[in-house]
This record gives C-alpha cells, structure tokens and sequence, in this order.
C-alpha cells in the first residue's frame, strides 16, 4: 500500500489533478483589468504632481472608475 503524505505540494507520478485546469479568459482579463487600474492610478497621480490639465486628470480617472466598476460586476456576478 502506497504512503500518501498529506504535506506533499506535488503529485505522484502518473496521476493528474483535474481540479485545476489551468489559466482562464476570465483570469487574464481580471488581471489586465487590475493592471489599467493601478496604471491609470498612478497616472493620474504624477499628473497632480506635475500640474498637468485638466482633461489629463479626468481621462485617469474615467480609466480608473470604468476598469474597477468591470472589475466589480464581474465579482458579484461570479458569487451567484
């Protein structure tokens, strides 16, 4: 009988752990959803710190608002 270890991170050889499968659509979108985020954030940032226009802080922040009001609808649609 074969000693399965609990603690093991890996699997043994020759079984497939089908739980897993993997990257999907909806992860790469979330994650380039979060990366707009944080660059338009930023963005709108250096542009308060440089006395940019105006039509440059509102373009940040409509980037901002858009990407994290995706980022929450796809949230509470994928609790139901």
């Amino acid at each position: 009988m074969p000693h399965t270890d609990p603690y093991r991170l890996t699997t043994a050889e020759g079984t497939h752990d089908a739980s897993s499968p993997g990257l999907t659509r909806g992860d790469v979108l979330r994650t380039l959803l979060w990366v707009v985020v944080v660059i338009s954030a930023v963005s709108n940032m250096a542009a308060s710190y440089g006395d940019a226009d105006t039509w440059v802080h509102l373009a940040c922040g409509a980037v901002t608002v858009l990407c994290g009001g995706t980022l929450a609808v796809r949230s509470l649609r994928g609790r139901r």
